[in-house]
């Protein structure tokens, strides 16, 4: 299909509409809200925002291949063992970095099982392998991996959104987790880069050290 500008506009207002509930639904304010207002259902809402993160993703994923359009690069040749060397990299990345979370927590089964109604994240601040190079590994990958693959204008369209958005997304996010861990996660921001790692900004042992003493 051939992809119009104004095809392009309501798949990039889709994107924006999706990613507006999507961080409003993860603010502070709007857990603290359903706490209040619904006590009962304060342990159902980590596994209710999931499920509806995923239900409202399928309408801008669904326009993105509906739409289509032009061919922008393609990999091919030596291009493409390139291509998919940096897609396989960002998956194991991804699937490796799992082992550093708490899953349960995560998915929201964890506050279930045990009718924890508090509003914050579970998790504990953890510092990952990954952690030590950048803040938000998971954006890092998902960046590779999209920007890897092959594009036609309605993924370009796509990927500059979600590129923008884990950019932007980031910024609130990090807001909630200074909150929520203080001045060691204030530190840690001080001595990692946010979304996309810089050579010479890790952290060594020496700067680890220096993050774990405050806690």
């Amino acid at each position: 299909m051939v992809s119009t500008n104004i095809d392009l506009l309501v798949l990039a207002c889709t994107w924006i509409l999706y990613f507006l509930l999507h961080s409003l639904l993860a603010s502070l304010g709007v857990k603290q809200w359903v706490a209040q207002k619904y006590p009962f259902t304060a342990q159902f809402y980590r596994a209710g925002y999931n499920i509806f993160a995923i239900v409202l993703i399928i309408p801008p994923l669904w326009l993105m291949y509906f739409l289509g359009g032009a061919v922008v690069w393609e990999w091919k040749g030596i291009g493409s063992y390139f291509s998919n060397a940096l897609g396989t990299f960002a998956v194991i990345g991804f699937l490796w970095s799992l082992r550093y979370y708490d899953g349960m927590a995560f998915l929201g089964l964890r506050q279930i099982k045990s009718k924890n109604a508090n509003v914050e994240d579970q998790e504990q601040f953890c510092i990952s392998p990954l952690h030590r190079l950048v803040r938000h590994p998971w954006y890092f990958l998902a960046i590779v991996f999209i920007w890897s693959r092959d594009m036609d204008t309605a993924f370009l369209v796509s990927s500059v959104c979600i590129t923008l958005y884990f950019i932007v997304g980031s910024w609130f996010e990090e807001r909630k987790l200074a909150v929520y861990h203080g001045d060691m996660y204030r530190r840690y921001q001080r001595y990692v880069p946010g979304v996309l790692p810089v050579p010479w900004r890790y952290l060594n042992k020496e700067k680890l050290d220096d993050v774990r003493s405050l806690k």
